[in-house]
């Protein structure tokens, strides 16, 4: 989940008070990582379409804005000014995750220059948080245990992801940021707002997601027009991590498809 070895890979830009990620050439594939998630996440979709797009992925400013602007709404107003700020047209919005909350947003509040939506795994409708116990500082096992529940394979469990997400939770003001991020996005339902979405939407998700189950997608699927439902076997939450190959042959074949 760390940014560090992408990082190292693509050089980060600077522009104004934005930072991300941009390589190769093409329609805009723009990336919105989740609540833990950061630019390694999407290392396959990257890799993957590169030679076909341009794909952008913003860093969102999770544990930088102000506690009290702290909320879903707040970063889907930063994704709608950076792609302002880029002069990006006819996007293709990518979010996992929390990130796919802030793409419903921005799709329902701020459609210019946004031309498709997908979404994996998104919150919006209904989410599991991290449960009635928030991690104790220090017990690393029950914070293993929270983040198995994300992936249909324990291994995909590392123990450097555990360290990722052991140092977020320890840093208090990072913490802080997540719980009220997290609830956030519970008090932000999209209910209303879905029918209303008429954008061509791709729904690529596994089977196997503890935290925006199987009936959510189904549910995405009923409420929004225009939207597509794939399912990724033997997989969890995060399919662009778990099952990159499937994940990228569904978005590719989608994509040609539109074209």
């Amino acid at each position: 989940m760390a940014s560090t070895e992408l990082e190292m890979e693509y050089q980060i830009k600077e522009d104004g008070r934005f930072q991300f990620l941009e390589t190769g050439e093409g329609p805009i594939l723009l990336v919105l990582h989740g609540l833990f998630g950061a630019l390694s996440n999407f290392k396959d979709v990257i890799e993957h379409f590169k030679n076909d797009y341009t794909v952008v992925v913003p860093l969102l400013p999770l544990y930088t804005m102000p506690p009290e602007d702290t909320s879903v709404g707040a970063l889907a107003i930063f994704a709608r000014d950076f792609i302002k700020h880029r002069n990006y047209k006819n996007v293709t919005l990518l979010g996992n995750s929390l990130g796919g909350h802030v793409a419903l947003i921005c799709a329902a509040s701020y459609p210019d220059n946004i031309a498709n939506l997908v979404l994996t795994g998104s919150s919006g409708l209904y989410e599991e948080a991290f449960g009635e116990g928030y991690p104790r500082k220090g017990d690393k096992e029950y914070l293993r245990r929270k983040i198995e529940i994300t992936f249909y394979d324990p291994a995909m469990t590392t123990d450097e992801l555990v360290d990722e997400c052991h140092e977020i939770i320890n840093n208090r003001e990072k913490a802080l940021r997540i719980l009220y991020l997290s609830k956030s996005a519970i008090r932000h339902n999209m209910a209303d707002d879905l029918p209303s979405i008429k954008l061509p939407t791709c729904l690529i998700w596994g089977r196997d997601d503890k935290i925006t189950p199987p009936k959510v997608a189904e549910e995405f699927n009923t409420m929004m027009p225009n939207s597509e439902l794939f399912w990724i076997d033997k997989c969890g939450h995060a399919a662009m991590m778990e099952r990159p190959q499937e994940f990228n042959s569904v978005l590719e074949g989608w994509l040609k498809n539109l074209s």
